[in-house]
């Protein structure tokens, strides 16, 4: 199964295209790192997956042939944008209590539970907390919907070393012990490094590069993805710029 798969996907704001002609299936079981130059479409192209924007071209679905944005789709999908996107003027609680009634599957206990092992307190308010709590706070909601897909755009781009690793060993985690899929776009390329089974490359808003992570390491002889997507889009350079 597919847990994302567009074809001939575009989204274009005013004459601008910020996706064309994405063709691209994600396979379920994986950490998949989405990586790219600034501009290259990656925030476009999660948006679209979870049903955020409307393509201008194309057709894109989820979970195994769902079309994007269908309540069948959100059912399995979890969201974590990159600005954290708690309300600041709430308090944990209310965080939990809100997100429950919003959606239609929520595993509270489960919530309250992990937050109790991570130290953050339910009475403080969201704004009060350090950005890696707060990151700590939105993946839990997330994961508390027991989602089939966990979608995650920049989420350690603002975090202190300790915290992108904390927050990474949580996602790791979740796709190892409940089979979450997990689509991950950041620049951070040193914690995808022990995450990302299956690698995306975009740029200029085309998919440049995709498949599982150790064959394209041997067939481009990288060490690491780091070196394989900078090595790739200076080789191409030409290619990207027509």
């Amino acid at each position: 199964m597919n847990v994302v798969e567009a074809s001939g996907l575009g989204k274009r704001y005013g004459g601008t295209w910020a996706l064309r002609e994405c063709t691209l299936a994600v396979p379920a079981g994986h950490v998949t790192a989405l990586v790219g130059p600034n501009g290259a479409g990656k925030t476009t192209l999660l948006n679209l997956a979870v049903g955020l924007a409307a393509p201008s071209a194309g057709r894109v679905t989820v979970l195994g042939g769902r079309p994007a944005g269908s309540p069948a789709a959100l059912d399995g999908i979890a969201f974590v944008a990159q600005d954290t996107p708690l309300y600041r003027n709430l308090s944990v609680a209310d965080m939990i209590y809100l997100t429950r009634n919003l959606n239609r599957h929520f595993d509270r206990a489960y919530a309250e539970a992990r937050l109790a092992e991570l130290g953050i307190p339910q009475k403080r308010k969201t704004r009060k907390l350090s950005g890696g709590q707060q990151a700590q706070v939105a993946l839990t909601l997330a994961l508390a919907r027991r989602p089939r897909l966990l979608v995650l755009d920049e989420p350690v781009a603002m975090l202190d070393p300790v915290a992108r690793h904390d927050f990474m060993d949580t996602v790791l985690a979740a796709a190892s012990a409940d089979g979450v899929s997990v689509l991950l776009s950041s620049h951070v390329l040193a914690e995808l490094e022990r995450a990302a089974g299956y690698l995306v490359l975009l740029s200029r808003g085309q998919v440049r590069l995709a498949g599982e992570v150790k064959g394209l390491l041997a067939t481009h002889e990288a060490t690491s993805l780091e070196e394989l997507a900078l090595s790739y889009l200076r080789q191409h350079a030409t290619e990207v710029a027509r």
